[in-house]
């Protein structure tokens, strides 16, 4: 999606704040439904690909720092809390799954039309499920938070327990974006019809 660099910094910066209020609740650490940050990352690599250099790392600083402030906000020390251990780094894989499944739409979408919904759905389940599949494996098998013995008949049983939620969450993000780009989209066929009228 072209956009100018104005626009672009708008759209980073909305989809920084939605992210920022959304993630900034001690529960969304235990990454709630509505937690958007996952929708975020899909729709900052549909509306920011080709800026992937400097938003994707912005957005990373970000949901780092917010836990950061949210658990040392409680009094507890950020590198003893459940959620942070060596698997807390495999957010950036996983978030990196999310940003290039809407890159990757961004580059073979066309237009408002019922092939792009297509791709949409089949872009977000992919890059979703990725996303979970590396964010919940790590947390697994990798943090000292799981206890012994681990298996992968209960990592599977766990995988199922959280997979509808998280789909449904980023589902519903995701969804919004694609309404307000719609919208904006039309506003601008719109403005630019209008403009060659006057002419």
């Amino acid at each position: 999606m072209a956009t100018t660099t104005t626009r672009r910094l708008a759209i980073f910066l909305g989809l920084a704040l939605v992210m920022g209020v959304t993630r900034f609740h001690p529960s969304l650490l235990h990454h709630a439904l509505w937690d958007a940050s996952w929708g975020v990352f899909f729709l900052a690599g549909f509306w920011l690909r080709g800026q992937g250099r400097w938003a994707f790392p912005l957005l990373m600083v970000e949901a780092v720092l917010v836990d950061y402030l949210v658990i040392t906000g409680q009094g507890i020390d950020f590198w003893s809390h459940y959620c942070v251990s060596p698997a807390y780094w495999f957010l950036v894989p996983s978030y990196g799954a999310l940003w290039l499944g809407g890159s990757w739409l961004a580059k073979r979408q066309q237009g408002l039309s019922l092939a792009t919904l297509g791709l949409a759905v089949a872009a977000l389940l992919v890059a979703e499920g990725l996303c979970y599949l590396v964010s919940n494996g790590s947390f697994y098998w990798i943090s000292a938070s799981v206890p012994a013995p681990r298996s992968v008949a209960a990592w599977f049983a766990n995988l199922g327990d959280w997979y509808l939620p998280f789909l449904t969450g980023t589902a519903a993000y995701v969804a919004l974006g694609a309404v307000l780009h719609a919208l904006a989209t039309q506003l601008s066929r719109a403005s630019q019809r209008g403009g060659h009228t006057l002419h």
